[in-house]
This record gives structure tokens, sequence and C-alpha cells, in this order.
């Protein structure tokens, strides 16, 4: 009798254990997708890229400010935008509501493909718009251009990047020159016109607004 009672209780460890090995599926949390939907599918929209252009009449921009300028040419569809220093001194629009626009590169009424670059001549807010756009110098071929009256940024933009370039102030007050968007070239060597083969330039300069002495 002992023999056949612990042959039954390990034949039913035996049986428990089969059941316990068997794998068994968990059910899903509730709120989880299923795999076959997916997940972030692209939207149908189409991407700024994608725009086909067409042919639209450009608006006059002059007068009004900048942030606003490009808003109305974004609204009309032209996003090709840039602008520039229109008193030459290559200043950087960094907060463009504190700059207005005085000419474009498209005149207003002209009709044009939306795909067109539109270039805004700017100045800033308390300034007088140019009668004419003034452009930065340009070294025309080896010779110096003559920087008198321009922006000493502008006038290092001309120039060779690997040129050796000082700044001295032109007045007895020895101030360090360090906007150089805000300091006009006085004087220069080599002169206007001078052959340019590599050597060192000296500028003097003022702030815009003074006189040179």
């Amino acid at each position: 009798m002992r023999t056949r009672t612990i042959s039954a209780v390990l034949f039913c460890a035996a049986a428990v254990g089969t059941v316990a090995c068997q794998p068994t599926e968990k059910p899903e949390p509730s709120g989880v997708a299923s795999p076959s939907v997916s997940a972030g599918a692209p939207s149908s929209a189409p991407d700024k890229d994608d725009r086909i252009p067409e042919k639209k009449q450009v608006p006059d921009f002059a007068g009004m400010g900048l942030q606003s300028a490009q808003d109305k040419a974004q609204e009309q569809g032209f996003f090709s935008l840039q602008s520039h220093d229109a008193l030459g001194r290559d200043r950087m629009q960094a907060f463009d509501r504190n700059w207005k626009v005085c000419s474009q590169s498209v005149a207003g009424g002209e009709t044009v493909s939306t795909d067109t670059r539109l270039d805004f001549g700017t100045v800033k807010l308390e300034e007088t718009c140019p009668a004419k756009d003034e452009k930065p110098p340009a070294a025309e071929g080896d010779k110096a251009p003559d920087f008198t009256g321009k922006s000493v940024k502008a006038a290092r933009a001309a120039l060779d990047s690997g040129t050796s370039i000082t700044v001295n102030d032109a007045s007895a007050e020895d101030r360090l020159v360090l906007v150089e968007s805000n300091w006009q070239v006085c004087s220069q060597t080599p002169a206007a016109g001078a052959a340019l083969n590599g050597q060192p330039v000296e500028f003097t300069a003022v702030e815009f607004g003074e006189s040179c002495p």
C-alpha cells in the first residue's frame, strides 16, 4: 500500500509541473494600439517645399516695417526672402521690427513666379532712406577701393579674408573699434586705386555721426 501511495503522489507532481511549464498569453492592456495599426503616419498636407510656383503680382513694400513686409510677402506665396542694409554699412537685420523697407529687388506691381527671390533694402526705423540703394564697396581686380565714408565692416568684407587689417580711432580718444558697422572709414593705407598684393591694410575711423578730423 505504501508503494502505491508514493507513486500516485509522484504522478500528480509530475502532472502539475507539466501544466506549470505551458506558456500562457497575457492579455493586451486596454488603450494600447494593435500592431496592425500604423502610428505616426505622415500628413497628407503638402510641405512648403512642395508648393507649385505660380505667377503673382508683387506688392509694393516700400515704407512698411520689415517684419510686416515679410509677413505680407509670405501671405502672397513668396517665401524666398532676404534683406540688406540700404546704407551700405553691412549691418545685420537682427530684429526685423526695428527696420523698414526702402527698396525691393522686384518692383511693386510686377508679375513674377512665386519662387522668385525678393530682396529688401532697409534702414533702421529712425533713419532716412537713401535716394539710391548704396552698395558695399568691392575690390575691382587687384585695386584698393575708396573706403572713405564706408563702414569698417563693409571695408573688411571687401578685402580678401586673409588680409591683415588694423583699425585705429581717428580721434584723440583712442577708443576701441568694437562694432565695426557703427564706424566709418576716414583714411586708408594703401590709398584708393593702389595695387593690392597681400600687404597689410590700415584704417582710421570715427563713429557714424561724427566728423573725420
